[in-house]
């Protein structure tokens, strides 16, 4: 039987930006906890290595407004060698309805990426029916393009000593001002860690924004607003 993680969770003040929009930084967080509760669920353990996120795209087909609580559900949907893909859907309880695929490496103590073991194939495997995560990179670089500073918080890192992934999407809630409000479909993809001290730029150019450290592009990012009302347009 393919395995389905499904949990429910009340949509916080500090989780909707002034119009009650659910923000795409408090999107990130859930999906990064759901993830989580369903690893431990399955019964996997901090022994059992842990995880990073290293692209995300969402596909929101009716903006969370007057939702108070969302209904979140996830499963494999493919595997690679030390990298797992995983699919969401989010269902508000007015009406809000998000889908979004991540792509997961697996690393291990040394946060070097680390094989999946056969356990994993075992529990994870029917739902990813044979698919295989597809982990390489397809936005572009920054090339060069300048941007405003971007300070980060003593907030923004996690345990693993680096920021966190649903950081990353704070300084596009900045960089697309006014354009969340209605269906979209947005692309994240981290290509390197941000460390507290790093002096980060925020760079837009039309619908791509970036986060540039001293000019190496440490992530990208591309909004497609109204661009995806199908949720099997998801990659």
């Amino acid at each position: 039987m393919s395995r389905r993680f499904s949990t429910r969770r009340p949509i916080r003040l500090s989780d909707t930006d002034a119009a009650g929009r659910l923000r795409l930084d408090a999107v990130a967080r859930y999906l990064q906890d759901v993830a989580s509760d369903d690893w431990a669920d399955a019964g996997f353990g901090e022994d059992d290595g842990a995880w990073v996120v290293r692209r995300t795209e969402l596909t929101v087909t009716r903006t969370f407004a007057a939702d108070l609580a969302v209904e979140l559900q996830t499963w494999c949907s493919g595997i690679a060698g030390s990298a797992a893909s995983r699919r969401y859907s989010l269902r508000g309880d007015a009406g809000g309805a998000i889908e979004a695929e991540s792509i997961w490496i697996h690393l291990d103590r040394t946060l070097r990426p680390r094989r999946l073991d056969p356990r994993f194939a075992e529990i994870y495997g029917p739902s990813a029916d044979g698919r295989r995560a597809r982990t390489r990179f397809s936005l572009p670089a920054s090339n060069g393009l300048r941007g405003t500073e971007w300070r980060l918080r003593a907030t923004d890192v996690d345990r693993l000593g680096h920021v966190n992934n649903a950081a990353y999407w704070a300084p596009l809630e900045e960089a697309w001002s006014g354009l969340l409000e209605g269906p979209l479909h947005a692309v994240l993809e981290y290509r390197k860690p941000i460390d507290l001290g790093e002096p980060v730029e925020l760079v837009q150019d039309g619908h791509l924004a970036w986060l540039v450290v001293g000019g190496e592009t440490r992530s990208v990012a591309r909004l497609d607003p109204e661009g995806a009302t199908d949720p099997e347009q998801l990659a």
